[in-house]
């Protein structure tokens, strides 16, 4: 028994003795390998597409990553423009110039200057302005009656609204298209007379609430013609 305990002791090692332990080298290779492996696989198929809209493997698309990195690159890049602009706003310096205030008898001169820009700028005056209601699908035709190579302006506003249109003339056996629109709140310009007849729009409501249309004519035109609903 005695020999046992001693041969037990001696295989044990000294008080204070710390043994090591040898991990074979290629147990930490393959460990690295796997865990940058990992890493890689996380890179290509999330990171990159979540991030950067950035798809190698073309899974990112199916599970919809890819859009939401190109959503956050889209954010990033408008938030950089903004910053950009706020800071060049800011570098510009502020300046002022000043103006002279005439006084005595060249107060009334520049005022006297000043009058014809003023007046040109008032609001035209139309010879007939008419409105009509149209209700959904509704259609109405207004027309005015010229003779052959007369001219009259127009304006026409669907009233903050659409509106399709289509503006024509017929008479004496003879019809024309000018124009015609889809979806279009208003319009102004002139119209000429191809022929001596009846010139002017129909309009018709493709939208599901009623629209108000408010047309304005003046120039060369006998008369404004009693619109035809349809």
């Amino acid at each position: 028994m005695q020999k046992k305990f001693e041969n037990l002791r001696s295989s044990l090692a000294p008080a204070g003795h710390i043994q090591r332990i040898d991990v074979p080298s290629n147990g930490l290779i393959r460990s690295s390998l796997g865990s940058a492996a990992a890493a890689l696989v996380i890179l290509c198929l999330f990171w990159l597409p979540a991030e950067y809209g950035i798809d190698p493997t073309g899974l990112g698309g199916v599970m919809g990553l890819t859009t939401m990195g190109e959503i956050k690159q889209q954010l990033y890049a408008e938030a950089a423009a903004e910053d950009a602009a706020l800071a060049m706003a800011a570098a510009l310096p502020a300046t002022a110039r000043a103006v002279p205030v005439p006084s005595g008898p060249s107060a009334r001169e520049a005022v006297t200057t000043l009058t014809p820009p003023l007046a040109e700028i008032a609001p035209p005056v139309w010879r007939d302005e008419v409105s009509y209601t149209l209700a959904p699908t509704e259609g109405i035709e207004v027309k005015l009656a010229m003779v052959e190579g007369a001219t009259a302006t127009f304006e026409w506003t669907a009233n903050g609204a659409v509106l399709n249109y289509d503006t024509h003339g017929d008479g004496s056996g003879n019809k024309i298209r000018y124009d015609q629109g889809r979806g279009i709140p208003g319009q102004e310009g002139t119209l000429t007379a191809a022929f001596s007849g009846n010139h002017g729009w129909f309009w018709r409501n493709r939208t599901n609430k009623p629209v108000v249309v408010t047309l304005r004519t003046r120039g060369n035109y006998r008369e404004l013609r009693l619109p035809a609903p349809y």
